[in-house]
């Protein structure tokens, strides 16, 4: 079968999420390649981050989240996290009061194999030369590197990044698009994200939400290259932080080990 006809890893058909009696998502489809990266865009309050909790479990849901062809709708997220779907939430999730050490070894799972530690460092530096510092001491950056990092740790066969990039200087979006292209190369990414020069470096395949719905599927290079369709569904002025420029990311090498997940936080806008 070739990668164009392959069976999504995760299929997602009329999800639908209703919190304190207002109707959040109204039955939302979309799929994630079992390979690259897919975008999950929309304007702000499309419930794209209500989408990703619904997925993971962490708002009731109704509908159809099957993954790696098994229905999970009915699965506690504890479940989800055992059967490799790896988070980053977009606040990051990281624990404060403990060093990066014991954040990155939070997200280990027993018989998940040998942790990529070494990939880890490999893509962060910094991690390991800061690796007994609190954790709350470190930058929005640094801490991001944290928050992708715990998911690289071993065993999981899909990322979930809300936002990776929200609120980082345009040398630190670099970096995180070089580390979740180069994760992308050993585990699918489903991104949400909002900056678009993110979305057309990474992603071959977006969905677009518009009002809890699903307003559109395809390629994102087609997408990104139909400025009245942009303009339509996303909004004018999207955010469009330029990269700087950087080092390539080298190709992932055969040894290294895919991702893990750190352990799933609730995000607190419930439409976002």
């Amino acid at each position: 079968m070739s990668p164009a006809a392959a069976e999504p890893l995760l299929a997602v058909r009329d999800l639908a999420v209703v919190i304190g009696g207002r109707h959040i998502l109204h039955g939302v489809d979309l799929d994630v390649a079992p390979s690259g990266v897919t975008a999950l865009l929309g304007r702000n309050g499309a419930g794209k981050t209500t989408t990703v909790r619904g997925v993971l479990g962490l708002v009731p849901r109704t509908g159809s989240v099957r993954f790696a062809g098994e229905e999970t709708v009915r699965l506690a997220t504890h479940t989800l996290v055992r059967r490799g779907i790896g988070y980053a939430p977009e606040d990051r999730g990281v624990f404060a009061a403990l060093t990066v050490a014991e954040n990155l070894r939070l997200a280990e799972r027993p018989g998940a194999g040998e942790p990529a530690y070494a990939l880890v460092h490999e893509l962060f530096p910094e991690l390991k030369a800061r690796a007994r510092q609190p954790a709350g001491t470190l930058s929005g950056g640094q801490q991001q590197m944290v928050a992708i990092g715990r998911t690289l740790l071993g065993g999981n066969r899909l990322i979930i990044a809300d936002e990776p990039t929200k609120g980082l200087a345009p040398k630190v979006v670099t970096e995180v698009a070089q580390v979740l292209e180069r994760a992308a190369q050993a585990v699918p990414v489903l991104l949400v994200e909002q900056n678009l020069a993110m979305v057309r470096r990474l992603a071959e395949h977006c969905v677009v939400l518009a009002d809890g719905r699903t307003a559109h599927r395809g390629p994102a290079a087609d997408l990104l290259a139909d400025a009245e369709a942009t303009r339509r569904l996303l909004g004018v002025g999207r955010r469009e932080t330029p990269f700087t420029k950087g080092p390539t990311v080298p190709p992932r090498s055969a040894d290294a080990a895919p991702a893990a997940h750190p352990g799933v936080q609730a995000d607190r806008e419930a439409g976002a």
